[in-house]
């Protein structure tokens, strides 16, 4: 009977599989993968495919400060909605893009990072990795073109109300044709 040959190769495998077993050892490990494919940029949704959020209305948020936000404020905005969580693999790997990215638009477009965390958790979160958005939190459901079951999961709207982006997972979304889908719709009328 042969005798079953280790390669380097069947040891790195193993090496892997165990890494992912080990509970300290994996969410770095998936946060790292994520980060290759978030390395992928969103494509934008082709005119004719768009759907427009049928209403501004009945979604409620409160803000890290506790303080409310009604949706009805979006209408006629360039808007961003991300939902995720600080325990996501995806959204901690997608979220230096975002941050990046809000720190070159917040004055432009409304940025809405929703999850629905203790808000010292999230606070934690954003003083460890020095980021700067801001997070709110649902009080009502979300529209029902926003309301999915995986994270991250984000959206972005035009002034007249199409979702242009509708990306699940992570994604980089500070690269030149997010910035540039931005530009475009910040300058239109």
């Amino acid at each position: 009977m042969k005798k079953p040959k280790f390669t380097i190769s069947n040891i790195v495998f193993v090496i892997i599989i165990a890494l992912l077993i080990i509970p300290q050892t994996r969410q770095p490990i998936q946060i790292f993968l994520h980060k290759g494919l978030a390395l992928i940029s969103p494509s934008e949704i082709k005119i004719d495919k768009r759907k427009n959020l049928e209403s501004y209305d009945n979604w409620n948020l409160v803000d890290s400060k506790g303080l409310p936000f009604d949706f009805k404020e979006a209408a006629g905005k360039v808007v961003f909605v991300n939902f995720w969580a600080t325990w996501c693999p995806p959204c901690i790997a997608e979220m230096p893009s975002i941050d990046n990215l809000y720190a070159d638009y917040k004055e432009e477009v409304l940025f809405l990072l929703v999850s629905n965390e203790k808000t010292h958790i999230i606070n934690d979160f954003k003083s460890k990795n020095k980021y700067h958005f801001e997070f709110y939190k649902s009080v009502t459901n979300a529209p029902k073109q926003f309301q999915t079951n995986s994270i991250p999961q984000t959206y972005v709207i035009d002034k007249s109300g199409a979702i242009v982006m509708d990306k699940s997972g992570a994604a980089n979304w500070n690269s030149d044709s997010v910035r540039k889908l931005l530009d475009d719709l910040l300058a239109s009328e």
